[in-house]
């Protein structure tokens, strides 16, 4: 199967119930890692819901400057808790958290709406046919090589599906990206070792919908398509949280 382009641009500028009881069988913890463009509060409905579950929620904040330091940032994280744990990426953070889920706390990864390189692939190499998404035309590099999505175009792309408020004031907190990050090579691919889940986003204007289920087939993740724009766990988090659950349970 053909990979699908996330855009020449990126290459070119380079309710829950009762809480969970205590089980062997269920990891208790959970990372989250966000993507490019934003920043942890990204994950905050989710993290919200997943805590009345009655897991251990951390929400990891990367600092976007490299694929290193990101994953650093991760590993860090992951070496802190105590027990099983469930590794989470939104978008870019898929990248991070193939890198870092080799750790042995990791019990599963979930993707959302996530890129998944397998070893030696770059997201680069990954998007350097087709044309660019419509919100990969809103991304704009500034003077030192770090790349931004268009304030005005931000709502819309990032997160159409939320209110434009909510969407705005996302906007408000993105963080930039640097471009020489698309470069680096995965060097680990843990989807290899472990368990995956992937939550397609159909709607999404920032990674193509079937780029998402390319990966997700590839890896033979457990999948659900959701009605999303990219940023699910914003406009979806209910579903998102039900996935990272199912994956906590290992079902």
């Amino acid at each position: 199967m053909k990979m699908l382009t996330v855009g020449a641009a990126l290459a070119a500028v380079f309710a829950m119930g009762a809480p969970i009881a205590a089980s062997a069988a269920t990891a208790q913890n959970v990372v989250l890692a966000p993507g490019a463009f934003t920043d942890k509060s990204s994950w905050d409905k989710v993290a919200h819901l997943l805590r009345k579950k009655g897991f251990k929620v951390t929400e990891v904040d990367i600092p976007l400057t490299s694929l290193e330091a990101d994953v650093a940032a991760t590993r860090e994280v992951l070496d802190a808790q105590k027990g099983a744990t469930v590794l989470v990426g939104h978008s870019w953070g898929g990248v991070v958290i193939g890198e870092a889920g080799d750790s042995p706390k990791v019990k599963a990864l979930v993707y959302v709406a996530a890129f998944a390189p397998d070893k030696g692939e770059t997201l680069q190499a990954l998007t350097a046919n087709g044309p660019p998404t419509e919100g990969l035309t809103a991304v704009r590099p500034d003077s030192k090589g770090f790349l931004s999505i268009d304030p005005a175009a931000y709502a819309h792309v990032f997160v159409g599906d939320a209110p434009v408020a909510e969407g705005e004031a996302l906007a408000l907190k993105q963080k930039p990206i640097s471009g020489a990050a698309f470069g680096a090579p995965a060097t680990v691919a843990a989807w290899h070792l472990k368990p995956t889940y992937y939550a397609i986003s159909a709607n999404d204007l920032m990674v193509p919908p079937q780029a998402e289920a390319f990966f997700a087939k590839r890896m033979n993740a457990t999948t659900v398509t959701l009605q999303s724009s990219h940023a699910s766990p914003v406009s979806h988090p209910k579903e998102v949280a039900a996935l990272i659950e199912q994956a906590a349970k290992g079902h």
